[in-house]
């Protein structure tokens, strides 16, 4: 449904929020400090427009990006040459187990309903290698709630309950972050460890 919904509205994506000048600086500094600590290749999972994948592979990370929206994938591989971009979802991925060295899950588990939010953690947990990195980036909310999002329906959680869920497949949560501004969305981010 979400990749349906993303598809329709992608150019108008792409504009408001697909390059690093949309980007809050608080969340490249905690991305660009996860991904310093890394070692080995990394996949953005949802990677939307590919802005985040260039970031990182810039950076000197051995980045690739996948997304359900084909007309995302089109857009990053165009606008991003020499970055690797896959049609693919995060629920059922197509790399072998301990393929990567870290995740980055930057708002793309937003969109499953509380039941389901296990299946692509449990695929992170699967291609992550032991001692990898996850980084989650999620709306911040005191209950876990839906709210209507500009694409599709989302949800908000709890720090603690999405942790929970998170080391429930296999990750330690390390490090917690939130934001909070007036006007704008709460969020939060959750750097995680696969245990061994």
């Amino acid at each position: 449904m979400s990749a349906i919904a993303y598809e329709a509205r992608a150019d108008e994506y792409i504009t408001a929020l697909g390059s690093m000048d949309a980007v809050h600086p608080v969340d490249r500094a905690i991305v660009d400090a996860w991904a310093g600590g890394l070692s080995g290749p990394v996949l953005d999972a949802g990677c939307g427009p590919g802005h985040w994948t260039r970031h990182l592979a810039d950076r000197g990370v051995d980045a690739r990006g996948v997304d359900l929206a084909p007309r995302f994938v089109e857009h990053a591989r165009s606008a991003h040459p020499g970055v690797r971009f896959d049609v693919g979802s995060i629920d059922g991925l197509d790399a072998a187990d301990g393929a990567f060295g870290g995740i980055l899950s930057w708002f793309s588990t937003i969109h499953h309903e509380p039941e389901e939010i296990s299946t692509p953690l449990r695929e992170f947990a699967r291609v992550t290698r032991p001692g990898g990195g996850l980084l989650v980036g999620f709306f911040v909310g005191t209950s876990l709630e839906p709210f209507d999002h500009a694409v599709t329906r989302a949800w908000r959680w709890p720090a603690g309950e999405l942790a929970r869920r998170v080391d429930a497949v296999g990750f330690d949560v390390i490090e917690t972050h939130a934001r909070e501004a007036r006007g704008e969305r709460a969020v939060g981010a959750l750097r995680c460890e696969r245990r061994a």
